[in-house]
């Protein structure tokens, strides 16, 4: 019996959440199999309930996300609002003046390799010299037998092996955007600027009052009726939003939105947040700090689940260092790999919802976790996910002791202290056979861990260990994460192809086409620390210095409120044993 797709809805709002969007829809499209050979394993996630099938004036048939993406003027650079998908070929012009016509061209940006690349692509031609004839062979084949063959990116990219170097080219997401977007996805905000130290927004009020005004609304409301009345079975709407600039409040204002008009759905929102801002200032980083608190409170209420997801090592004044991962080689600071890790990690989180067999609707995700008020998460990932090629997954995990394997990426570490109050525990990329101790009869199991029959029951047994008394939800599908151009060659020479730790270093111009991933998203007491700092750090501020931001739009009174509703949600996540760090007055209050 065939799965029932439950659509979701994308909406990515800001511009460091379309740089984790593009890369997350770049995933997505290399994941893509149009492979008509039958006796291919059928697909574990359904790449339905993030994409659409429409058709071009022409004719063609065409395969988008179903996604609506909302950015500043200027941002796009060389991507077209409308996009090229559905343009007739032909400019209609209509003249009234029938004198001397001049007309002056500015000329467009100039395009990255990548981007050249795609659009000979689009253009039918070949990247690299080489004999195609078996793939061109296979495609007459499948036509012959009635199947449907399509040239895709990923084929196309995979046989010219070709690795891109775009760090010093990038300067905008659309410059490594590699999938074509419907022209109802991109919606601009020309109202601001992306570039440039006039008409910015940068404050929480300049957010709340756009999705007040009726262009924008109205704008908003038409794109979401377009995608949302074309589903059958609308599970919810995942929601990337900047949380430090005035996409937050646009944010708040659009979750609202989504929580008033399609009440019963699952809203799940991402605030993003980078590690360094470009051309950052004291000013500006004050705007950061009561941007996430304002952005923080206002879309945790609004949504089902919220969760920070950064590398920084905190939503403060003063963060600890960025996070790092053991296997991976990159600048946090520079948002195309930043964004590049976050959003692997985030195409593991979302597996539970986009599953074949045996995941869930949104629904169930976020009421397992969201308890008794607790709509905040933190995400943990393992990316690469450590596992020795040759061994399994209980060698794997077993040798950890009493350490996880997991990073944070929420701006909050783990406490150690075994408490969790809810955990979903996603592994991918580790095939059937390595998941279990292969043991030779009379064998003794050097752990627990080597006694489990399955999978699933490895990974539940490692997460009671370290947390005995927690509500788990485990999960696992054998593929990998899947990296073509242009994601960034981060990983550590230790990784061989396959993304496994092999004993001899891989070879400089070979790249990783793929990773195993490990990642939790947690209802846990670690969140208290970090809610309690982004409170007093924002309460701390003299009122004086945000006279520019309260002129914005944010009332004191309303900004007083957030930050005690900040305090009163970070009370929810102390530990059971732990005693309130806040002082008796806010003891007595609570």
């Amino acid at each position: 019996m065939a799965s029932v797709c439950r659509e979701v809805v994308t909406l990515q709002l800001g511009h460091f959440s379309n740089y984790v969007g593009t890369h997350w829809w770049n995933l997505q499209d290399a994941a893509l199999c149009y492979d008509p050979d039958s006796h291919s394993p059928p697909s574990e996630l359904l790449s339905d309930v993030l994409f659409r099938e429409g058709v071009t004036l022409g004719g063609q048939t065409t395969y988008t996300p179903r996604l609506i993406t909302l950015d500043l003027k200027g941002s796009l650079s060389t991507l077209r609002q409308e996009g090229s998908l559905y343009e007739t070929g032909k400019e209609v012009r209509t003249f009234t003046w029938e004198g001397e016509v001049m007309t002056h061209r500015e000329s467009p940006p100039a395009k990255n390799s990548f981007l050249q690349d795609l659009d000979r692509l689009d253009e039918g031609q070949l990247l690299a010299e080489g004999d195609f004839s078996a793939t061109q062979a296979q495609e007459s084949e499948a036509l012959s037998a009635g199947g449907i063959a399509m040239a895709t990116v990923n084929t196309s990219l995979e046989r010219a092996q070709k690795r891109y170097s775009l760090e010093g080219s990038v300067r905008v997401w659309s410059d490594f955007l590699r999938v074509h977007l419907h022209p109802r996805s991109m919606m601009v905000i020309n109202q601001y600027n992306h570039d440039g130290e006039s008409n910015r927004l940068e404050a929480f009020g300049q957010g709340e009052a756009l999705c007040r005004s009726a262009t924008v609304l109205e704008e908003l409301e038409d794109r979401l009726h377009f995608f949302v009345e074309e589903c059958d079975y609308l599970q919810g709407f995942q929601v990337l939003c900047d949380l430090q600039d005035g996409f937050s409040g646009l944010g708040s204002g659009v979750t609202e939105l989504l929580h008033d008009a399609y009440g019963g759905r699952g809203i799940f929102t991402w605030g993003l947040a980078p590690v360094r801002h470009p051309d950052t200032s004291p000013v500006k980083e004050l705007y950061h700090l009561v941007n996430s608190a304002l952005g923080l409170v206002s879309l945790s209420n609004h949504s089902s689940l919220f969760c920070p997801l950064t590398l920084r090592g905190g939503l403060g004044r003063c963060p600890a260092p960025p996070t790092s991962f053991p296997h991976l080689q990159f600048d946090s600071s520079l948002w195309y790999h930043s964004s590049a890790v976050l959003a692997a990690a985030l195409d593991t989180m979302t597996v539970p919802y986009r599953q074949t067999q045996g995941g869930g609707p949104m629904w169930q995700l976020s009421d397992a976790l969201a308890v008794s008020g607790r709509k905040v998460a933190a995400a943990y990932s393992a990316l690469p996910f450590p596992m020795m090629l040759g061994t399994s997954l209980p060698d794997t995990l077993s040798s950890y002791g009493d350490s996880l394997p997991w990073r944070p990426l929420s701006a909050c570490g783990e406490l150690g202290d075994g408490q969790s109050f809810g955990q979903s525990v996603t592994l991918r990329g580790i095939e059937a056979q390595s998941l279990v101790s292969a043991l030779a009869p009379g064998t003794r199991p050097s752990t627990p861990l080597h006694t489990c029959s399955s999978g699933e029951e490895v990974l539940a047994s490692f997460v009671w260990r370290h947390y005995p008394s927690t509500p788990v939800a485990v999960h696992w599908i054998s593929s990998p994460c899947k990296l073509t151009p242009p994601f960034p060659q981060i990983f550590s020479p230790t990784l061989g192809v396959t993304g496994l730790l092999e004993p001899s270093p891989r070879a400089p111009q070979t790249a990783v086409g793929s990773v195993p991933v490990l990642s939790s998203l947690q209802s846990t007491p670690a969140l208290h620390p970090c809610l309690t700092d982004l409170w007093r750090a924002a309460s701390a501020q003299d009122p004086r210095r945000l006279a520019s931001f309260l002129g914005a739009g944010t009332e004191q009174g309303d900004l007083q409120e957030a930050l005690e509703d900040l305090r009163t949600l970070a009370q929810c996540y102390r530990g059971i044993l732990e005693p309130s760090p806040l002082g008796s007055s806010e003891d007595e209050s609570d």
